[in-house]
């Protein structure tokens, strides 16, 4: 069963779908958070994730982060992982509180941006049980180097110098496109696997936006969630890697793992950053959904 929700955040209202699990036990069931990657929306297939684990006995919030999808919050299309982790975690106070959920059995799940998220907020949050991380971001700055050639960047920095200047100013923040078809258009997420990916799902999401603020370019140059992938343990982590990824870069997810100490898992797929969720989709589902049950449902 799924209803429509919404729990505040940083004086923000989000908003997102809860599946509470058609079960008839008297004890309370374990809840799973899960949120989107960058410029992402909820309807862009967490829901197929969210009733696979549904159906295998979990509550299940799923969200849109702040300023993007249903979620209220300024300005539009601003990704802000500061932001965003903290929604993660006001998003586990808001389970916990759910009367037919139990606050001692909490997982959380995130791909890509996300996937970074979800990689800090098990290292710092204790109330986390059991964490997946698909295909995530480890690096802002490693990846923003694969992905901007050196002689651009000083360009590419004047803009934010001259975005925020502006924005001190008063004036709308500058736009980008998150996706192109381009291949010499600057965009947040460059690549024709990234402007397919969006682009096949503009029919079932329609609340998705070709763009984001420039300043979320930058701060995602900032944005460093592997530094903390050693402090996870002892929560159970399972990462998931493409193994031709090129937007969160597979060598630097490996390196990241190696990283990590146990209890953890690696589970490498064919193909790269935005297979998890079509063509790998049982794969990457099933193994997320196991790795839950073995560290959640047996959990009392």
């Amino acid at each position: 069963m799924r209803e429509n929700i919404q729990f505040q955040s940083e004086e923000t209202t989000l908003r997102g779908w809860l599946y509470k699990p058609d079960d008839s036990r008297d004890e309370k069931s374990p809840v799973i958070v899960m949120a989107h990657g960058f410029s992402a929306v909820k309807e862009q297939y967490l829901d197929r994730y969210a009733e696979v684990f549904a159906a295998a006995g979990f509550g299940v919030l799923v969200y849109d982060h702040a300023n993007f999808g249903e979620s209220d919050g300024l300005p539009r299309q601003e990704v802000d992982p500061t932001l965003q982790k903290r929604g993660y975690r006001d998003a586990i106070t808001y389970v916990q509180s759910l009367p037919w959920g139990d606050p001692q059995r909490i997982g959380i799940w995130g791909t890509s941006f996300s996937g970074g998220h979800v990689i800090e907020v098990a290292a710092i949050d204790r109330r986390v049980c059991c964490a997946v991380a698909q295909v995530p971001q480890i690096s802002g700055y490693e990846s923003a180097r694969r992905r901007t050639r050196a002689d651009l960047l000083p360009t590419l920095l004047n803009r934010f110098h001259a975005d925020r200047a502006a924005r001190f100013g008063g004036q709308s923040p500058a736009m980008l496109p998150a996706v192109s078809d381009d291949p010499v258009q600057p965009c947040a997420m460059a690549g024709g696997d990234s402007y397919f990916f969006f682009s096949d799902t503009r029919s079932f999401a329609p609340n998705w936006r070709n763009e984001v603020t420039l300043r979320s370019a930058e701060l995602s140059r900032e944005n460093e969630p592997g530094i903390h992938i050693a402090r996870i343990s002892p929560t159970p982590f399972l990462m998931i890697v493409a193994e031709n990824d090129v937007l969160t870069a597979t060598d630097i997810c490996l390196t990241a793992f190696e990283r990590a100490l146990q209890p953890k898992k690696l589970l490498l797929i064919q193909g790269g950053h935005f297979d998890p969720y079509v063509a790998q989709f049982e794969t990457t589902s099933q193994a997320a959904c196991q790795w839950f049950e073995t560290h959640l449902t047996a959990r009392r």
